[in-house]
C-alpha cells in the first residue's frame, strides 16, 4: 500500500504481521485495521432480497444491500443508511443482527480486511416496485426462493456464509 513513509518519505517503510504499517527511520506507524460492514437478508416470508452488482469488485454477482459502516455510525445506522442510498428504502429499526463473519474485499489494488455484520428483516408483500435502486451501485434486483438460491452465484464468501446461516435457522418467515 505504501511505498514512502507518508511521513518521512523514507522508502524504508515495512508491513509486519499483515496490519502494521511501520518506518524505521522516523517512527511512523499506520494500523491497517478490519473495517466494519453490514448486510441485510430481506425476507418476503417466501423469498429473498438479492441485489446484482453494478460495479467491481464482484461485477454482475449477486449481494446482500449494505456496506461499510461509516465513522460515528452505529452498525444498523450504517445499515440503514446504506439501504436509502442502495435501495431508497429504509428498513427501520427493527432489524435483527443474526451473524457475524470475516471477509475480504479487494478494492483497487488494496485488499480491506472486514467484519461483516448480518441482519435480516421479514417483510411480507414487499415487491420491486418498493425500491428505487441507485443505478451506479446495484444493476437489478432479484426475488429468489431460498431453495434456489445457487451460493456460487453470490460475491462474497461472508454473504455466502450469510445466506447459510440464515436459512439454517429457520428465520424466513419469523419477524
Amino acid at each position: 500500500m505504501f511505498k514512502f513513509c507518508p511521513a518521512c518519505g523514507s522508502r524504508n517503510i515495512r508491513f509486519e504481521n499483515n496490519k502494521v504499517f511501520r518506518c524505521p527511520d522516523c517512527g511512523f506507524l499506520y494500523y491497517h485495521n478490519t473495517a466494519a460492514a453490514t448486510g441485510l437478508v430481506i425476507s418476503t416470508s417466501e423469498e429473498i432480497v438479492l441485489l446484482v452488482r453494478a460495479k467491481d469488485p464482484a461485477k454482475g454477482k449477486l449481494d446482500l444491500p449494505g456496506g461499510f459502516i461509516d465513522p460515528g455510525e452505529s452498525a444498523l445506522e450504517g445499515l440503514r443508511r446504506e439501504c436509502r442510498e442502495e435501495l431508497g428504502w429504509d428498513p427501520g429499526p427493527h432489524c435483527t443482527l443474526f451473524a457475524s463473519f470475516p471477509n475480504v474485499y479487494p478494492y483497487r489494488n488494496i485488499v480491506y480486511n472486514t467484519c461483516d455484520l448480518f441482519f435480516t428483516i421479514t417483510v411480507p408483500g414487499l415487491k420491486a416496485g418498493d425500491f428505487t435502486l441507485e443505478e451506479k451501485e446495484v444493476a437489478g434486483l432479484r426475488f429468489i426462493k431460498p431453495r434456489d438460491i445457487t451460493l456460487e452465484d453470490m460475491a462474497f464468501d461472508s454473504g455466502r456464509r450469510a445466506i447459510q446461516a440464515f436459512l439454517k435457522s429457520g428465520r424466513q418467515g419469523e419477524e
